[in-house]
Order: C-alpha cells, then structure tokens, then sequence
C-alpha cells in the first residue's frame, strides 16, 4: 500500500503547456479511442472544451479524465485547460472556448468567478455543461448527491461517537460553492437532529484552496493547544477530504490519535490513509469523479443529438465506516488493481 505524502498520477493526462493557457487538442483526430458503434451517442466532428479548476488532486484529475477520455471514445476532439489550483485562471481559461468557437463546453468545479465566463459563452451560442459546477448558465450539473453525501457522513460520525463529544469543523467554502454548502448543511442538520450531544464548536476553521493539507494541518496543531486531552473528540472537513490528509497528520504529531476524523470524497489516497493501523480517519463517503466526467460528456452528446437531458445528473456515492470499509470500497472502485 502507498504511504500518504506520496503523490501517484494513476492515469496519463491531456495538459496544458504554460499553466493551462495554451489550447492543445486531443482526440479522434489525434489517435483517441474506438469510435461508436452505429445507434450509440456520437460525437464526431464536434469540438468540446473541457476546463478543470486543477488536476492536481485524485477527484479533479479523475472528472477531468473521464470527461476528456469519454469525448474521444465518442469521436470528438478536446480543447482542454487546467486552471492549476487558481480560480481566477481557471475562469479566463474559458476565454479560449469562444476564441475557437467549440461546439459545447464541460466545466469542472470552480467558484463564482467563472460564472460571467459561462453567462458569455452560453450567450454566444455554446451549451454549457457542469461538473459540481451548479449555474444558471449551464444545461446539466453532473455530480454526486450531496445532501445524501452530507447525511451518510453525519451518521458515521455520530455513531463512531457513540453520540457525543465535541466536533471541530473546518468549513472554509460552504458559502460560495454550493455542493459545499449542500454537504455541510445535511451534514449539520442530521448531527443536530440525530446526535443532540455532539456540541458542535465554534469558530469554525477555514482551510485554504491551494495547499489545503499543509494549512490544515498548522490549523490543527493550533486546534489541538486549545483543546487539550479529553476536551475535542472529532474533526469534520465538510465539503472535501484533502485538508484531512494534513489533520491527521497534525493528530499523529501531537499524539492525538483519539480524536477522530471525517470527511467527503474518498479517493484511494485518503482511503489508504483510513486503512492504516489504528488510524483516526474514521469516516469518508467515496464518490466517482471519473464516470461523473463521463456522464457530463454523454450529456453533451445528448443534447447536441437533440435530445432532452435533465438539469441535473446524479452518480452513486459509497460511504466509508471504519478501515473495514475503507478497505471494502478501496476493492469495489477498483484502487486496488491500480
């Protein structure tokens, strides 16, 4: 198994030279996957921009993935850009997509800055399809439930706390992403309502977008002076798992391994981190950020066939209870033969 703090690339990507700037295609034309079978979706001929936030971790990587690789197998050709963990990148990558005139986007995560991006690409004409990126501006939201995600994990944490203690939370994005805000609100009310002596502490702490593990785990090593031995039960991360990495690193320095951790987002890093000996990352909800990709990229096909798709698309969610767990959906997503 593969130690935390090594970084592994499981799958080959279609990047950007010059930190996304420069447009490249990929594709049929360019030696992609087997085309179609006759009466299957298609998209030969089209050209689909495909801008992600980063790929930099396993969850962006992976949609991104999905979505490029999809295109191809469909016949398309892919304009892709990588805003490199900076959100104002990420949404003048954009720019290139009206330039070159695609015939549909798929945009991966991001904040609000990329939405006047969106409103002038969907008003030139260009349908826009979102990957956790909700907007009025796109067709279809491909995604993970994230109330369900939200309330999976509150149960896990309530019940790995036989139903009390105290809670810290690091929230830093329920407020301007809204996934993030639909996981930790479910989240939060579940705990509320099913858990009433779980205290929930405040301030909640907020984590850094870029180097998220690191901050985390210099926020914790700061949390833990307050809260001494037998005064912080659990930590919950609310809307991803990264910045769990450096908080379990923070407990293990300060041997603090009783206090436990949760999150959402489970890719193999993280659920190798849950399977170790002993380990505090007592919770997690795995999603599939790769077949979410994919749907988009149907989705897009669909539409451009003329067909009706739905505003929002859905992708099961497995929750993670324990290194038992962990282990069980590390071997159902297939991690294990990678």
């Amino acid at each position: 198994m593969q130690r935390r703090g090594v970084k592994r690339t499981l799958l080959p990507l279609a990047l950007l030279a010059g930190l996304g700037l420069s447009a490249c295609t990929t594709g049929a034309a360019a030696g992609g996957g087997d085309a179609p079978a006759d009466g299957e979706l298609s998209l030969a001929g089209k050209t689909i921009g495909v801008a992600v936030v980063s790929t930099q971790t396993f969850w962006d990587r992976e949609a991104f993935q999905g979505a490029v690789d999809e295109v191809e197998r469909l016949g398309g050709v892919v304009v892709p850009t990588d805003g490199n963990r900076d959100n104002t990148l990420h949404a003048e990558n954009h720019d290139i997509f009206l330039s070159q005139q695609v015939d549909a986007v798929i945009t991966i995560l991001g904040d609000d800055s990329v939405e006047p991006k969106l409103e002038a690409i969907s008003e030139a004409g260009i349908p826009v399809f979102g990957v956790d990126r909700a907007s009025e501006h796109v067709v279809n939201n491909a995604q993970s439930n994230s109330t369900e995600a939200g309330e999976a994990i509150a149960s896990i944490m309530g019940e790995q706390l036989g139903g009390e203690g105290k809670v810290a939370v690091f929230n830093a994005f329920s407020e301007t992403l809204t996934f993030c805000g639909e996981r930790y609100n479910s989240w939060k009310d579940k705990m509320t309502a099913d858990y009433p002596d779980v205290e929930l502490l405040t301030p909640e702490l907020a984590e850094e977008f870029a180097n998220a593990p690191e901050d985390a785990r210099q926020q914790t090593l700061t949390l833990l002076e307050r809260y001494p031995e037998g005064e912080l039960d659990a930590i919950h991360v609310a809307c991803w798992d990264q910045p769990a990495i450096g908080v379990v690193q923070a407990l293990e320095e300060a041997g603090r391994t009783e206090v436990k951790v949760t999150a959402i987002d489970a890719g193999p890093d993280t659920l190798e981190i849950m399977m170790e000996p002993d380990s505090p990352f007592v919770g997690n909800v795995a999603q599939q950020p790769r077949e979410i990709g994919k749907v988009s990229a149907d989705n897009v096909a669909k539409h451009l066939a003329g067909e009706d798709v739905e505003a929002e698309s859905f992708v099961e969610t497995y929750p993670v209870d324990g290194a038992a767990g962990a282990e069980e959906v590390y071997a159902k997503l297939g991690y294990d033969k990678q």
